[in-house]
C-alpha cells in the first residue's frame, strides 16, 4: 500500500479495551480492519471501538462493526462505539447502528 489509509491502536480504560481506528474504514481497508478486530476482540471482555480518529466510514466498514456487534452478543461480551463525529456519526445514524450497538460521545461515558 503506497499510502496508509487506516491505523489501529489498542489501550485500556476502566476495564474496557479501547480499539482506536484512525483514517478510513472502507472497502479498501475493511478486510484488514476485520482481521485486526478479530485479534483484539478475542482478548477483550469489553470492547469499545474508538472512532474519534475515523474520517470516513462506508458500508463495508458498517459490516465490520455489525459483525463485531453480533459476535459480542453471541459471546456475552460488552461492545460499544465511542466518539464518532462528522460524517462518520451521520453514517452511523443513517444506518441505524444505534439499534445494534451502544454509542457514546466519549470513552469517559463507558459504563464500569
Amino acid at each position: 500500500m503506497a499510502e496508509e489509509t487506516i491505523a489501529f491502536q489498542t489501550s485500556e480504560k476502566n476495564g474496557w479495551t479501547l480499539w482506536a481506528v484512525r483514517g478510513r474504514l472502507d472497502r479498501m481497508t475493511a478486510q484488514e480492519a476485520g482481521e485486526k478486530a478479530d485479534q483484539v476482540f478475542s482478548a477483550a471482555q469489553k470492547l469499545a471501538v474508538d472512532m474519534s480518529g475515523l474520517e470516513y466510514l462506508s458500508s463495508a466498514g458498517i459490516r465490520v462493526l455489525l459483525r463485531l456487534t453480533k459476535q459480542a452478543q453471541a459471546q456475552g461480551k460488552a461492545f460499544a462505539l465511542v466518539a464518532p463525529s462528522g460524517m462518520v456519526k451521520v453514517v452511523l445514524v443513517e444506518s441505524r447502528m444505534d439499534m445494534f450497538a451502544a454509542i457514546y460521545a466519549s470513552a469517559d461515558e463507558l459504563p464500569l
